[in-house]
C-alpha cells in the first residue's frame, strides 16, 4: 500500500488541486476491488520468515482440503452474493466458527490453518469472502465499515442451518479483524456469538492511512485524507471516519481475545492494545514476539492456539463432542 500513500505524497507539494489529485489518486488505488493487487508480504514480515510460514500454510490447507466442503452464498443489505466455504463437522456442531480474511486476499489464502484448528475441535468452520474480494460481489472494499454489516448477514446464516441455539466464535485476520471487531459493537449483532478473536487489527480505516502517511512520508492527514473521505463518501457510501472498533468496543458484546506481533510494522501493535484498553467486555491481549503482519500465528504457533484454547474453553467450555 505504500505506493498508494507515495502518489499522493509527491502530489501534495503542489498546491490544492493537486491535493485533490492525490486523494483521489489514493481512493483509486486502495478502494475499489483489486483483483489484481495482492499485500507484498515483505511489507508484513521478512520474507525468508515467510518461506516458512508458507511451508504451515500449505500442511494445514491441505488437511482442511481434505475435508467435504460445500459452497455457501448470502445476500448483503446491499443486495451483493457474498461467498464462502462450509466445512461441517461429523456430526453437525452446535459450535461454528466463522473466519474473515484480510485487504485483497482470500478467504482460503488467509484462513485455512485456522479453520483446521476448529474443525479438529469440534466445530463447523465457514470460511467467507469479504464483500469486494475473492468470489464475492462488490465495486468498493468496505474496510470493515460496510463488512460488518455483512459479518452479522453471516452469522445469522449459520444460525439458520444449524439452529437459533448454536453458538459461534468470530475469527479475522487484519481487515478481517477489523471487521468482527466492529460487526460486534453493531445494531443487530447476535447474542449467539460467544467470542472473538482478532488478530493485527487495525482501528479503523482513517487511523491506519493516517499512521502511514505520518511513518513514511511525515506527512499530517489534512488535507488529503479529508478529500478522500468525502470523495470514499460518494463512491463508496462511506467515509474512513464513519465507525471504528473504538465504536464498537463500547458495546462489551461478548468476549474478545486481541493478538498482535511485536514487529508488524504495517498495522502498529499499539492498535491492539487500544483496542483492548477500549475494549468493556471480558478480554485478553496476546502479543506475540518477532511476529510481523499477519506472521503471528506462524511464527508461535504452538503460543497462539494455547491461548485460542483456553480462551474459547474459559467462555464457552470444552466442547462435549472435542475431536
Amino acid at each position: 500500500m505504500n505506493f498508494v500513500i507515495a502518489a499522493a505524497a509527491g502530489l501534495l507539494a503542489t498546491g490544492a488541486a493537486a491535493s485533490y489529485l492525490g486523494a483521489r489518486t489514493l481512493f483509486n488505488r486502495v478502494i475499489p476491488r483489486q483483483d489484481e493487487l495482492r499485500v507484498d508480504v515483505s511489507e508484513m514480515a521478512d520474507a525468508k520468515k515467510w518461506e516458512e510460514y508458507i511451508k504451515i500454510i500449505h500442511r494445514e490447507k491441505d488437511k482442511l482440503l481434505r475435508r467435504p466442503s460445500e459452497h455457501v452464498t448470502i445476500e448483503s443489505r446491499d443486495l451483493l452474493t457474498l461467498h464462502g466455504e462450509l466445512f461441517t463437522a461429523s456430526p453437525a456442531s452446535k459450535r461454528t466458527a466463522i473466519l474473515f480474511h484480510g485487504y485483497t486476499s482470500q478467504g482460503m489464502n488467509d484462513c485455512p490453518t485456522m479453520a483446521e484448528y476448529f474443525m479438529e475441535r469440534g466445530y463447523n468452520a465457514l470460511i467467507v469472502d469479504q464483500r469486494s474480494h475473492g468470489k464475492s460481489e462488490g465495486r468498493y472494499i468496505g474496510f470493515g465499515i460496510l463488512d460488518r454489516f455483512d459479518c452479522i448477514k453471516w452469522v445469522e446464516y449459520a444460525l439458520a442451518r444449524f439452529g437459533e441455539d448454536s453458538d459461534v466464535v468470530l475469527y479475522g485476520v487484519s481487515m478481517g479483524g477489523a471487521t468482527v471487531l466492529m460487526a460486534s459493537g453493531t445494531e443487530g449483532f447476535p447474542e449467539n456469538v460467544k467470542a472473538i478473536i482478532a488478530d493485527c487489527a487495525f482501528t479503523s480505516p482513517y487511523d491506519i492511512f493516517k499512521h502511514i502517511l505520518k511513518r513514511d512520508y511525515h506527512l499530517p492527514p489534512h488535507p488529503v485524507m479529508d478529500i478522500n473521505e468525502r470523495i470514499c463518501k460518494k463512491k463508496a457510501g462511506y467515509g474512513f471516519a464513519d465507525y471504528s472498533t473504538f465504536d464498537a468496543m463500547e458495546a462489551g458484546a461478548c468476549p474478545i481475545l486481541f493478538i498482535h506481533g511485536d514487529e508488524d510494522m504495517f498495522v502498529p501493535p499499539r492498535m491492539s492494545v487500544d483496542n483492548y484498553n477500549a475494549c468493556t467486555s471480558p478480554k485478553k491481549l496476546l502479543i506475540i514476539e518477532n511476529a510481523g503482519h499477519a506472521a503471528s500465528l506462524y511464527e508461535n504457533e504452538e503460543l497462539y492456539k494455547e491461548t485460542v484454547t483456553e480462551f474459547l474453553n474459559e467462555h464457552l467450555g470444552v466442547y462435549s463432542e472435542e475431536i
